[in-house]
């Protein structure tokens, strides 16, 4: 198993931070740096700018959102920023949701499966350099009528393959992400709960197009926390408000993906208080109405021992790149949770 960072998203005051956190991150061997987007900082200018001052550590989106860009643009950054990186760009997608979606990019969320399915396979066949002709349901190369002609992407990428991520939470997406996409960028990721939410349906995908899980790349994004295992509760604390504002704010209440997945990890009740709580302006309250126990199933707290551990369950449940978010006050504090994170994975023996 290997190690990915998430720097989040860029422009909230620790610009400088994030950088140095990118930069430790190369020196320490982590396989991937990967930067999201959702209508702030664009994740494209943020991965070129950390490309520039690393060396050997992959760079990957995670997310390019598919309403803010054409299928064609994604294939001309991803090659991009391929070419730029000297090969070491790895292109995560995803729908987003409908509140960005039609607020921000005015843009249907309707059909996001059949969306995001024609969306990868112009990608993929702009990528190829063949001459770009396309008819789909929400896209037709060239429009019909016009003077538009088939052309091709005049950049050489720098490899003929670029591994190609796509973001998935619910059932029929994880399964579709499976068939179609190279690996899945997962959030919430609980080790006990990664089967039957997460790998039965890439697996079903991947049978679906002939194929196994192995090669498949399974990436979740754990926040890591480093201290006593004594301190874990406090650790879990700080984490209370993130959770709130993915189960509880993260879209609308009927569509809130994120809700329904801690539905599925058997916490029916607290997800409905805490998307109410949340929802009614009360965001303290939703925090406080978080379980202890969900937070500390979808995050890495404690004793690098016991992250050792946690990262054995997360290997077994088929997790092939783990993605650390290190938290701290300070700079210093996330670059000890980033060294606690090998250290970790060492002790567990998965290095």
């Amino acid at each position: 198993m290997q190690l990915g960072i998430n720097l989040g998203y860029w422009g909230a005051g620790m610009d400088a931070d994030n950088l140095a956190v990118a930069k430790e991150a190369d020196k320490l061997g982590y396989a991937v740096c990967w930067a999201a987007e959702a209508y702030g900082s664009d994740a494209a200018t943020v991965l070129s700018w950390v490309a520039a001052q690393t060396e050997r550590i992959d760079i990957g989106s995670a997310i390019f959102q598919i309403p803010a860009r054409q299928p064609a643009m994604t294939a001309m950054t991803a090659a991009t920023l391929d070419s730029l990186s000297g090969g070491r760009f790895r292109l995560g997608l995803g729908v987003s949701g409908p509140q960005v979606s039609e607020g921000w990019y005015g843009v249907k969320f309707d059909k996001p499966l059949a969306r995001t399915r024609e969306y990868v396979e112009i990608v993929r066949k702009a990528m190829t350099r063949e001459r770009l002709s396309y008819e789909g349901e929400h896209w037709t190369l060239p429009l019909p009528g016009g003077p538009g002609k088939p052309i091709k992407l005049t950049v050489h990428p720098q490899r003929e393959h670029i591994p190609l991520y796509v973001a998935a939470i619910g059932p029929k997406n994880l399964e579709q992400t499976g068939e179609i996409a190279d690996g899945a960028l997962l959030i919430f990721p609980a080790a006990e709960h990664l089967e039957e939410t997460a790998i039965k349906h890439l697996r079903a995908g991947r049978q679906k197009a002939g194929l196994t899980m192995d090669g498949f790349d399974v990436v979740p994004t754990l926040p890591l926390a480093v201290g006593e295992d004594a301190q874990v509760d406090a650790l879990a604390d700080m984490f209370r408000p993130y959770t709130a504002l993915y189960v509880g704010g993260m879209g609308s209440r009927k569509q809130n993906f994120y809700n329904q997945l801690a539905q599925r990890m058997g916490y029916e009740e607290e997800a409905a208080e805490i998307q109410d709580k949340y929802l009614a302006g009360d965001k303290d309250g939703a925090a406080a109405a978080v379980p202890r126990q969900l937070i500390d199933s979808t995050t890495l707290l404690g004793s690098v021992d016991r992250i050792a551990d946690r990262m054995q369950a997360y290997a077994a449940a088929g997790v092939t790149t783990l993605t650390l978010a290190p938290a701290g006050f300070t700079l210093e504090e996330r670059l000890t949770a980033l060294r606690a994170g090998t250290e970790a994975l060492e002790r567990s023996g998965l290095a």
